[in-house]
């Protein structure tokens, strides 16, 4: 699953923090819910408009942040 068919930054929305495509709901948002032990199927009924894939996304997301290298002159 890639992370882009379900993430998308605009400026013009939530000041271009990433959110779930079609939604006003940013990946930090469910990222937090799942960093305090909330399970996948709490945050589906927490958010009734979201998917299992789409949650996961957002962990594919925060995982390819982590592989960022910044190159150090």
């Amino acid at each position: 699953m890639g992370w882009r068919e379900y993430i998308e930054s605009n400026p013009n929305i939530l000041k271009g923090k990433p959110r779930i495509k079609g939604t006003r709901i940013p990946v930090s948002l469910i990222l937090g819910y799942l960093a305090k032990g909330s399970s996948i199927e709490e945050i589906l009924e927490e958010f009734s408009d979201l998917t299992r894939e789409q949650i996961l996304a957002c962990l594919d997301y925060a995982r390819d942040l982590s592989e960022f290298e910044v190159e150090i002159a």
